[in-house]
């Protein structure tokens, strides 16, 4: 089956910056909907018309990927806001920032906290891989149709590269 919209593919890939330098590595294969929300409009593109086996290589520029480093989504706030168990790396929901930070700061964003200082912590709403030029080799392990469940949810349940917090015990401010 050659991969067309609202098709089901299970994917591995290799996703290194333009110095080759990986950032990630998926062995296993995950299934993503063609059509819907998971993946960047750009690998749906280099997608369509090929089946399982082929192999695809991709250039993203970070406007067709997570876009460019916004310093407006750079907050300092007070450490007094935050638990003392917060720690750099960690992430939370814009939605559950606590009393007292900026009110500027959008809620339907994912935070990282950047840095961590006596007085203040940074934080950053920026994609992780915002402002990176992205090299992509994918390689399409399987494809098939989607249900009408995934149609409608408009997701097979895994989206490229969403940011979660690391590991239940990090999700502090949920």
């Amino acid at each position: 089956m050659e991969i067309t919209e609202q098709c089901v593919v299970a994917l591995t890939w290799i996703l290194k910056d333009t110095l080759g330098e990986e950032l990630d590595v998926l062995d296993e294969p995950v299934e993503f909907l063609v059509g819907g929300d998971d993946l960047l409009p750009r690998i749906e593109e280099a997608l369509q018309g090929h089946g399982a086996g082929a192999s695809v290589a991709l250039h993203l520029e970070p406007e067709d990927a997570f876009g460019d480093f916004n310093d407006q989504l750079l907050f300092l706030e007070p450490r007094s806001l935050f638990p003392p168990e917060i720690e750099e790396g960690m992430t939370f929901d814009g939605a559950a920032l606590p009393e007292g930070v900026n009110p500027d700061a959008p809620r339907d964003v994912l935070y990282t906290v950047a840095e961590i200082y006596p007085e203040h912590v940074v934080l950053d709403g920026n994609h992780p891989l915002a402002g990176i030029a992205l090299r992509l080799q994918l390689t399409v392990q399987s494809v098939r149709e989607a249900t009408e469940d995934e149609i409608g949810q408009g997701s097979a349940g895994t989206g490229f590269f969403r940011v979660q917090p690391q590991a239940p015990g990090n999700d502090l401010l949920h």
